[in-house]
């Protein structure tokens, strides 16, 4: 009888397969992706909207330019003091600086959706009256009429 002999070492565990791996990182990179949303500005005032009974949501949030308005934060306190500050994307701006905002706005959009466009003003409940009304002013100077007051839904314990 022959005498069978195995030349060679005995082998291990096969090794571990890696024709799935980019799916895997394709599927990964697809939901992070598809889930994260991107800051798109700083917030340099302190914001707490007012509260409203009566709420709706906007439609097209692409054709929405924001206004904010609030006291500033503690970090930036020491230069612009408490008052109340109008914030144009991630800067601090003037009353006069809004006519030009809107106008960089409109250059951003398409021709057809130039007239859609919403300006959303986002002011502290503890806000005066008076600088509202002095946005509202450049805001017409501005032909900036669709005016939105974004706000906080009231919550009551009633049923209706």
């Amino acid at each position: 009888m022959a005498k069978f002999t195995r030349k060679g070492k005995v082998k291990g565990v096969p090794p571990i397969s890696t024709a799935s791996l980019p799916d895997i990182v394709f599927m990964l990179l697809f939901f992070f992706m598809v889930a994260t949303t991107m800051k798109e500005t700083n917030m340099k005032v302190k914001l707490r909207l007012p509260e409203a009974t009566e709420t709706v949501k906007l439609e097209k949030k692409s054709l929405v330019s924001y206004i904010y308005v609030g006291s500033p934060m503690p970090q930036y306190q020491a230069q612009h003091g408490t008052l109340s500050k109008i914030q144009l994307d991630d800067k601090f701006s003037k009353l006069s600086d809004i006519g030009d905002y809107i106008a960089a706005e409109r250059e951003k959009r398409d021709e057809k959706e130039r007239p859609k466009m919403t300006i959303s003003l986002k002011a502290d409940e503890n806000t005066k009256m008076g600088l509202i009304q002095d946005i509202k002013l450049e805001l017409r100077k501005a032909s900036a009429l669709k005016l939105n007051y974004s706000s906080r839904k009231r919550y009551t314990n009633s049923k209706y």
